[in-house]
């Protein structure tokens, strides 16, 4: 089974990065650390956390909830720690929507006419789309420049 996250809010920009490596996890921002956990505990969630405290606690020293104490502050360096720690592949990258987490659905230029900017409509071919927030994603020089990223950051480079 492929791991699935909850962060805390002290590691609120991972969460970002594990989902462009197309890893389902969750943010909650100001959430407490019973609800975080028992969120964890039922949907079967790693939580990755700088908070000691919580490392402590009886539910994870007994491993009924997994959890990895992240050490570093920088984002980029989270991620490579949490790669690193869990041996995380990145086969499925950017296939979830960066905001809310759902899994991106493939859509036609004729579905998205509407909703992208002319330039994008004229130059680009592949469009995705989340489910939830109905963001649209292409390829573009964005996109370009956070995989050029992921891959510089992971030591992938194609």
């Amino acid at each position: 089974m492929r791991a699935r996250f909850i962060v805390d809010t002290n590691v609120g920009k991972l969460a970002r990065w594990l989902r462009m490596l197309g890893y389902d996890t969750l943010f909650i921002n100001n959430i407490d650390d019973e609800e975080l956990i028992a969120i964890g505990l039922k949907e079967k969630r790693m939580l990755l956390t700088k908070d000691t405290q919580i490392m402590l606690r009886r539910v994870v020293t007994s491993g009924r909830l997994k959890a990895l104490l992240i050490v570093d502050d920088n984002p980029k360096a989270q991620l490579r720690q949490v790669v690193a720690a869990l041996k995380l592949d990145q086969e499925r990258k950017f296939t979830r929507c960066l905001e809310c987490n759902e899994l991106l659905v493939t859509r036609s230029k004729d579905q998205v006419q509407d909703s992208v900017p002319p330039y994008v409509f004229k130059t680009q071919s592949q469009y995705f789309q989340c489910p939830t927030c109905h963001r649209i994603y292409w390829r573009g020089t964005h996109w370009q420049r956070m995989k050029q990223e992921v891959e510089t950051l992971m030591g992938t480079e194609e």
